[in-house]
């Protein structure tokens, strides 16, 4: 190791693929990314076309190695996250794709979600995957994939390989096609017992899912095998496989129970430390892996924003209220407050705390004074509303009154957003020197796996904070804006009932 360098981490998101160079001390030496199209095959429905996804981020490691103008043999290591949930079935023999990938923000799977709930398994699914039953996890769209493709008999042969983001690169991009996935990846599936680590088969028989087709679970830092030659040119190990979520929750140093972060990406999701003991949560959070380092479990309390930066593209692309999403923070500046308008962005639903998949976007509040900047605004508040219900569910749920929140992504960029933040929470949010922490996880993580760092207090030596965004909103307004938003989501889950 002694001519090592450099970490890579590939960062596979939902709108765009990354790379991103790091010295061993966590320094950011460059980046590459590519976007990708879309697909919206109906309403409500998102695909991804799996060979745009695998040429963008080949392109985009290639790109920030070119880049960061070093030689691939110092590369220690490349880890690998990504967009979790979204769902890929191939051909084990030749790699290719049998239908466009189902995206984590699809819906078209509540109907069996509905099902499921009716026929009773919702308890079950809760108390085996610390998940709720819902359109937003795998299982649901690889029993769709089975159904819709009548290939369920080439699945129980060992012909059709299933697997997350993470399990598609890692057969595509690693010598000898290895089919794994990660412990964070498969806790997204609604198919993984987090008491016993294992693909559980009662759950696999309540969705008809043969085993067969399932990827090996590994530790979230463990060499998998090495990238392919032709790639860079020299073979380098592939030693951590984790959720984009997870991998932030890690890059964030967030070690201790209680450590809190919020990733502002397409969506937002926050996360908690919440130990090494499973625990369900009482106000509709998520229990979920944060990791397992040579497995051990550790666990955290997880709850999502659907719409995040998403608001703000569909603010850009759809409504054409901005021509690019770094002049939201402008055009919100532009006022001082949203006038009482109020945007409730459930384009795909709601999250945690609702869990209502029906539920659609609301906008209230709206008098003939409304501009565009009141509503542009109204759309970053949302943001940060939707993230302040996260942190109070967790507060509950843990017992523990977190003194701050750390950020990324993004939208953390995003000075108004940010203070506005701190103002709803009434604790300081504290923004990183590096905000890639989603890449630098994984990267660390990487490092970790090939003994670059010998514990979890060494990787995080080069965490510090660079920005501290403190409160300074008096409790009444806090508390008026906080009713307002209430009945936002009030009449949206009303709108939602009506239907």
């Amino acid at each position: 190791m002694m001519n090592k360098r450099y970490l890579v981490a590939l960062d596979q998101g939902t709108t765009s693929s990354r790379a991103v160079v790091f010295t061993l001390e966590g320094h950011m030496v460059a980046s590459a990314a590519q976007e990708f199209p879309q697909h919206y095959p109906q309403p409500g429905w998102v695909e991804h076309d799996p060979a745009d996804i695998l040429s963008t981020q080949i392109e985009s490691l290639r790109a920030a190695v070119r880049k960061a103008d070093i030689n691939p043999a110092e590369i220690a290591a490349i880890g690998i996250t990504n967009q979790r949930e979204t769902t890929f079935i191939w051909d084990r023999e030749t790699g290719v794709c049998l239908h466009n990938a189902i995206v984590w923000q699809c819906r078209r799977t509540a109907p069996i979600v509905d099902d499921l709930i009716a026929k009773g398994f919702g308890p079950m699914i809760r108390e085996k995957t610390g998940l709720v039953a819902d359109a937003y996890f795998s299982g649901t769209k690889l029993k769709w994939l089975l159904d819709e493709m009548n290939v369920r008999h080439r699945a129980k042969k060992g012909e059709i390989c299933f697997g997350t983001v993470d399990s598609f690169l890692a057969w595509h991009l690693v010598e000898g096609h290895p089919h794994v996935t990660d412990a964070t990846n498969a806790g997204r599936t609604m198919l993984f017992n987090l008491h016993t680590q294992e693909w559980d088969d009662e759950l696999l028989r309540m969705l008809d899912i043969p085993k067969e087709m399932l990827p090996q679970v590994i530790d979230t830092a463990q060499v998998i095998g090495d990238l392919r030659e032709d790639l860079l040119g020299v073979k380098i190990p592939v030693a951590a496989l984790v959720g984009d979520q997870h991998a932030a929750l890690f890059g964030q140093a967030c070690f201790r129970q209680g450590d809190v972060k919020n990733t502002y990406g397409t969506g937002c999701f926050m996360l908690m430390n919440a130990g090494e003991e499973f625990r369900l949560s009482k106000s509709g959070l998520l229990t979920t892996m944060a990791w397992r380092l040579n497995g051990k479990p550790t666990y955290a309390f997880e709850g999502s924003v659907f719409m995040g930066g998403a608001t703000i593209q569909w603010l850009r692309d759809e409504m054409h209220m901005i021509s690019t999403a770094a002049e939201s923070e402008a055009v919100a500046a532009s006022v001082g407050d949203t006038g009482g308008v109020y945007l409730v962005p459930a384009f795909t639903g709601l999250g945690a705390p609702y869990w209502n998949m029906y539920t659609r976007g609301t906008l209230v509040g709206m008098t003939r004074g409304t501009g565009r900047a009141h509503i542009v605004r109204a759309a970053l508040e949302s943001i940060a509303y939707q993230s302040r219900d996260l942190f109070a569910s967790m507060a509950r749920d843990c017992g523990i009154d977190s003194m701050a929140l750390r950020v990324d992504g993004g939208a953390s960029a995003n000075q108004l957003l940010m203070q506005f933040q701190a103002d709803l929470l009434n604790v300081p949010v504290q923004r990183p020197a590096v905000l890639e922490t989603t890449a630098l996880g994984a990267a660390l993580l990487a490092g970790l796996a090939v003994g670059i760092y010998s514990d979890l207090q060494e990787t995080a030596s080069g965490w510090h904070v660079a920005d501290t965004f403190a409160p300074h909103m008096d409790e009444t307004t806090r508390q008026e804006k906080i009713h307002g938003w209430r009945r936002a989501v009030d009449a949206a889950l009303h709108w939602a009932e009506e239907r």
